[in-house]
């Protein structure tokens, strides 16, 4: 089968033939009809994220996948042959960017019957990341406010109709056409942050979600009320500077978790939420779209679709 690969830590993805694998207990085989790249495609292939996740090489890279189940192996149940699926692999594991990935049955959702199923391969790791940010961690609720960074972006355009969802004020930054986009995702307020300073047109909200890092996290602790929530995906919050502002900031460390998945893919179905679209490409383009997933540009979700 074909698959995408890599040989060492900063290697050039290579896409070659690989053995097709084969349900062991516990597990489906899954055939691919779409993945779907992430920021921590990136970090993982430049041994960013080592320390967390070690690689065994040759690793073949993705964690986000739609697909049909295959084969099952013993020992699994409530699964049958030619279900559609969405799944995430642990890091570690890998394994989406392939015409067939074995996956542990626990981490399956049946896919929604709302969206198409190749977009379906984008709700994984975004989608999971901005629920666990917004509600575990956060806990945001009704009546309350969220500042969403890069409300254009994967996490954040789950993150904006989430919050919408259950009733939030949203703010969201954005720049260029993004400004639309998060608007027409919902959000209440958008700001233009390389034309303004957020800053200065937010303040006292519940709970930030920092996609970013760098100057727009530590900006980020002004707009807070006091005992308010600073949740980041890209870098540790500074505990220093939280403390200085009376505020709670923690860091997202999303993890492969099939109940959370399920409740997401579920969710997205019946409120007929959207999978923001950067563009879809065949696997044969796969070069190209990695090198736009790590120039930090897209707008959405970069989706590879298998023949």
């Amino acid at each position: 089968m074909k698959a995408v690969r890599i040989s060492g830590y900063n290697v050039a993805p290579v896409l070659g033939e690989i053995p097709r694998p084969a349900a062991a207990a516990g597990e489906v085989l899954v055939r691919v009809v779409a993945a779907a790249l992430n920021p921590l495609d990136v970090k993982l292939q430049l041994g960013y994220m080592e320390q967390f996740f070690p690689l065994q090489f040759p690793y073949t890279l993705g964690t986000d996948l739609a697909g049909e189940i295959e084969e099952i192996g013993p020992d699994v149940q409530g699964w049958a042959i030619g279900d559609k699926i969405v799944a995430r692999t642990d890091p570690t594991a890998g394994g989406a960017f392939a015409e067939y990935v074995v996956v542990p049955s626990n981490y399956l959702a049946k896919a929604p019957a709302t969206i198409p199923l190749e977009d379906a391969a984008g709700i994984g790791t975004a989608a999971g990341t901005a629920w666990q940010a917004l509600f575990e961690s956060a806990a945001l609720t009704s009546g309350q406010s969220v500042l969403i960074h890069a409300g254009a972006g994967g996490v954040g355009s789950f993150a904006i109709q989430f919050a919408r969802n259950v009733g939030a004020r949203v703010f969201a930054t954005a720049s260029g056409d993004g400004v639309d986009i998060a608007r027409q995702l919902g959000a209440d307020k958008v700001i233009d942050y390389q034309a303004s300073d957020f800053a200065r047109g937010v303040s006292d909200v519940d709970v930030v979600l920092d996609t970013i890092g760098g100057d727009m996290q530590r900006q980020s602790y002004k707009v807070l009320r006091v005992g308010g929530h600073l949740l980041a995906t890209a870098l540790p919050p500074d505990e220093a500077l939280a403390r200085a502002h009376n505020v709670e900031a923690g860091f997202v460390f999303h993890s492969s978790n099939g109940e959370r998945l399920r409740r997401v893919v579920e969710l997205i179905g019946e409120r007929g939420m959207k999978v923001l679209l950067d563009r879809k490409t065949p696997l044969s383009n796969f070069t190209e779209a990695f090198a736009h997933q790590a120039s930090g540009r897209a707008r959405g979700k970069i989706i590879i679709i298998f023949d």
